[in-house]
């Protein structure tokens, strides 16, 4: 299958086209979009589909509560202090667990006192002690200053744990939270500041064996995204996706541009093997160093691609970023053989979020 691509393409200097709303239509259609090797152009093939919108899933707002049983192989997790003091005047901490879809929810506070690995590790005990109950393979978190401990639970639980800023759902859920717990609790504080600060240096030189050797903007319609993205949970082709449901994002148009980035490679298929143990979370336009940034694990950034700065360059990067404020954040990284190809290796699902402030 070749890329999709959004029949609009990319207007002058990089901004979606004003012209009319795109008509899905399943069939191969041909486009042009702008491939970064040397100033050349390339045309790319293009299907459209229809996909299903998601659904959201409300939060219980109970001091402790957990909403079904965990069954799927991978949980997020975060274990923090919340803006809330005890009547020492003391930091209330909170552990709350959730899979991708939020079928299973936990969440349970701490006092300031209980915040080692043992107990984190008897409350997972605990959980996964229930009837029914099934282990994960992998637990994502975000929190790098929590690591030591979070590691060591889950490690002595059987579970993998994966630093990642790849924990959109759970980064969503607290800022749910936020509104609709926290701040009702009488014990809220706007003077119990958070212990996390996100760190990230220069992004590094790119290994090479993650290398590409073309790549290039470009869209396509969130219905035909969602249907590719059933590639990859069916296990045909590498990436990740997550649910827009669990993220806010459930109102989001089929019909409606996602911006992405295509990588080309005559080794697309390890390729995009390699790119899928990234933990990848979002790819970047900088305009001022003039290159692609790809985010990935806790605070990892890398060189991932160039341009020459010029007004057209700078214009395009600067309409990517535009595009993906208009959708939340949302966008995609594909890996392709060629712009000709009508295969598809890699499709990785993102959101360009910053992390919760509490």
């Amino acid at each position: 299958m070749s890329l999709l691509l959004g029949n609009q393409g990319l207007g002058h200097a990089g901004r979606p086209s004003t012209s009319a709303n795109v008509k899905l239509q399943p069939r191969l259609r041909a486009i042009r979009a702008r491939v970064q090797q040397t100033g050349r152009r390339v045309e790319h093939r293009v299907v459209f589909a229809q996909a299903a919108h998601d659904t959201a899933v409300t939060q219980p707002s109970t001091s402790s509560a957990a909403k079904g049983l965990p069954k799927s192989s991978v949980w997020e997790i975060d274990f923090c202090s919340r803006p809330l003091l005890d009547e020492r005047g003391k930091k209330v901490w909170e552990l709350l667990i959730c899979d991708p879809e939020r079928n299973f929810e936990y969440s349970e506070y701490f006092p300031n006192s209980k915040i080692n690995s043992a107990e984190l590790k008897r409350t997972i005990e605990r959980i996964l002690a229930q009837a029914g109950a099934e282990r994960p393979e992998k637990a994502r978190f975000f929190r790098s200053q929590m690591q030591t401990i979070i590691t060591k639970a889950l490690t002595d639980c059987q579970i993998k744990a994966v630093p990642s800023r790849r924990c959109f759902t759970v980064m969503s859920w607290i800022n749910e939270r936020l509104e609709s717990v926290y701040k009702q609790d009488p014990r809220f504080s706007d003077k119990a500041q958070s212990l996390f600060q996100l760190d990230l240096g220069p992004p590094e030189a790119l290994p090479d064996a993650l290398r590409g050797e073309q790549w290039a903007f470009v869209q396509l319609p969130l219905g035909t995204l969602l249907q590719m993205l059933k590639r990859v949970d069916d296990a045909e082709i590498f990436g990740s996706g997550f649910t827009l449901g669990t993220v806010g994002l459930a109102d989001l148009p089929a019909d409606i541009l996602i911006p992405g980035v295509v990588v080309f490679s005559r080794r697309a298929l390890p390729l995009a093997a390699w790119t899928n143990g990234l933990e990848i979370a979002a790819v970047k336009a900088d305009v001022a160093r003039s290159c692609l940034i790809l985010e990935t694990g806790v605070n990892q950034r890398w060189k991932y691609g160039s341009w020459r700065p010029n007004e057209d360059s700078i214009g395009e990067a600067e309409g990517w970023e535009i595009a993906k404020q208009g959708v939340k954040g949302v966008h995609f990284l594909a890996v392709q053989p060629d712009p000709d190809s009508e295969e598809l290796n890699g499709l990785w699902l993102l959101q360009d979020c910053e992390p919760p402030t509490i």
